[in-house]
């Protein structure tokens, strides 16, 4: 079965910093020359309140949340009208990020038709998703550096680079190694487009532009399987990287054109790329999301090519913590995860890319296999969940404003956890209208757990800190899914072959993507044969949806346990005493 990340929802990041959070904050902060992430720590941002409310003592054991105090020019005037054509630069880029990840799938039976490379087409979404994931910390320490401009620019010129080359492929390992540089330059769009967003807009506008990149999300992510097969169908399955040059060639004129940074000051000492830190990390990343991705797929997990994989990524994960620590500028600060706000952020968004493999990997096989339903309905049956995931982020801020970021999440996720226990409660076989009503209440839950945390934490630190945070998040989020893949896969192939293996009939397929197979197919088999398949792949996805249900608890259980009752907000000059949410009159 294929594995793939699935990409949900936009975020930005920062936690703990001092700089400014306005709309002017990409045109015009000023970055002092020395300043380092970890020095001078020496104020502390005031937890937020309610309204009329003293600030409050930051939470026992909390401990202080801050970064260095920079210096914050006050910002010029500026308009919507001014940050139009940026926000549609955004966009695109998110688009062009998002659609990818699902175009290529219905056209792999051309493209292999073409080039051939079956046993190993996997790979055009693996490698992909590898290359996005591993890049994104770099990416993330590189526009903190650097500027977001600079990293945004090269990341959709690498990105156009790799579609145009994915074009011209002539063979399936030379569209496998276009395809890494596809997501070499994707990696830069996931984490920068967020990022900015978090500058350019103040924390009562962020929601909104949130819920703009979430809704370009969702609606490339359905969209892109129905388009893909039709180029594929109609035109040439080239025609599907070859879409991407006009819309990133206008995004890209739009980042040169309207996108623009303040003049910093030139630092004393110039800065210093951590390259054995990027290798490290891209190193052990590498190897991890390979053995995650490819175990129990390309070979069996207790295998020795997945326990040597995992063995060393364990040793470079041991390396790259040795390294880090050593390094001036790590690319992995230490802070990111000495912060109770970005560490509990961090943990409880992976948790949620846990908990969305099994509607976005599973439920499409279920809707089929059990429901009888066609490609396109069950298609339908997942896609209502990005339809109320939007709109529940753009309405979450009338929630935090009122009870603070972490209780709006904790009630997205109750919401998320309830549902997803719902779906064990479906009878066999059901109606499509059933588990369709579930992923529309889940996705409005997790449109009220994802965004109140992004921006939380985004409003804890500042534009020096904020890239680098915004990439921890996706990073974990991102591991978070291909973890979610690799258990969740094991569990649903085990239980079908422990269903299978006292099966009525000999000869049965013993794996999720072969029963799926067979069952498009029913007339090669008996009515109680093709009737106990189903009823194993129903069994199936209810533990896997069972183990979604666990991961939602993980999150809660981060969330109550680990996450401050109060996120340190900083106001729109980056001072810790400044207003937290969205309407400058209360802290969240």
């Amino acid at each position: 079965m294929h594995r793939e990340g699935t990409p949900v929802g936009g975020l930005g990041g920062t936690d703990g910093g001092g700089e400014t959070d306005g709309p002017e904050a990409i045109r015009t902060e000023a970055i002092r020359a020395n300043a380092a992430p970890d020095a001078a720590r020496g104020q502390t941002a005031a937890p937020d309140t309610a309204p009329g409310t003293a600030p409050a003592a930051p939470p026992p054991g909390a401990g202080p949340e801050t970064g260095p105090r920079e210096a914050a020019p006050q910002p010029a005037p500026d308009t919507a009208r001014s940050r139009r054509p940026v926000a549609a630069a955004l966009m695109l880029g998110m688009g062009l990020a998002a659609i990818d990840g699902t175009i290529v799938a219905t056209a792999v039976p051309q493209i292999v038709g073409d080039l051939g490379g079956f046993s190993v087409f996997s790979w055009l979404f693996s490698g992909y998703l590898l290359a996005v994931t591993v890049t994104l910390p770099v990416y993330g320490k590189l526009s903190d550096t650097f500027g977001r401009k600079p990293v945004l620019i090269a990341g959709i010129i690498l990105f156009l680079a790799g579609s145009l080359l994915c074009a011209g492929a002539w063979n399936m390992a030379a569209l496998i190694a276009f395809r890494v540089v596809q997501g070499l330059g994707g990696g830069a769009l996931q984490g920068t487009v967020q990022t900015i967003a978090a500058d350019l807009y103040p924390l009562k506008e962020r929601p909104k532009i949130q819920a703009k990149l979430s809704t370009v999300w969702a609606t490339s992510s359905v969209a892109g399987p129905a388009l893909g097969g039709l180029l594929a169908a109609y035109a040439d399955w080239r025609w599907i990287f070859l879409i991407n040059l006009p819309i990133g060639a206008v995004a890209l004129f739009l980042v040169v054109r309207h996108l623009h940074e303040s003049a910093r000051p030139r630092p004393a000492t110039r800065p210093r790329i951590d390259w054995a830190g990027a290798l490290a990390v891209f190193a052990t990343g590498a190897l991890l999301l390979t053995a995650l991705v490819q175990g129990g797929v390309a070979w069996p997990w207790f295998s020795a090519p997945s326990l040597g994989l995992l063995g060393a990524s364990a040793a470079l994960a041991a390396l790259t913590v040795v390294i880090e620590r050593r390094a001036a500028e790590p690319v992995i600060p230490g802070w990111v995860w000495r912060r109770r706000t970005i560490a509990s952020v961090n943990l409880a968004l992976g948790a949620m890319g846990l908990l969305m493999v099994a509607p976005t990997v599973f439920l499409p096989t279920y809707a089929q296999s059990v429901l009888g339903l066609g490609p396109i309905a069950a298609g339908f049956v997942l896609s209502v969940m990005t339809l109320s995931w939007p709109v529940a982020a753009a309405l979450s801020d009338r929630v935090y404003n009122r009870v603070g970021f972490r209780s709006t999440a904790i009630i997205g996720m109750s919401g998320a956890l309830l549902a997803l226990l719902c779906f064990q409660l479906l009878p066999y076989p059901g109606a499509a209208w059933q588990p369709a009503l579930i992923m529309l209440l889940l996705g409005a839950a997790l449109g009220l757990f994802q965004l109140p945390l992004i921006v939380g934490v985004q409003s804890t630190v500042g534009w020096t800190e904020r890239g680098t945070t915004t990439a921890s998040v996706l990073f974990c989020r991102q591991v978070g899914q291909s973890l979610g893949a690799a258990l969740f896969g094991a569990v649903a192939n085990g239980v079908l072959a422990s269903r299978l293996a006292d099966a009525p009939v000999p000869g049965l397929p013993g794996d999720l993507d072969a029963v799926s197979h067979a069952l498009d197919a029913p007339a090669a088999l008996s009515a109680a044969a093709t009737d106990y398949l189903r009823r194993a792949v129903d069994s199936a996805t209810d533990h896997v949806f069972a183990g979604a249900a666990g991961a939602a608890a993980l999150a809660l259980l981060v969330l109550v346990v680990l996450a401050p009752h109060r996120f340190p907000v900083l106001d729109e000059h980056g001072n810790g005493n400044g207003n937290g949410n969205a309407s400058g009159a209360r802290k969240a």
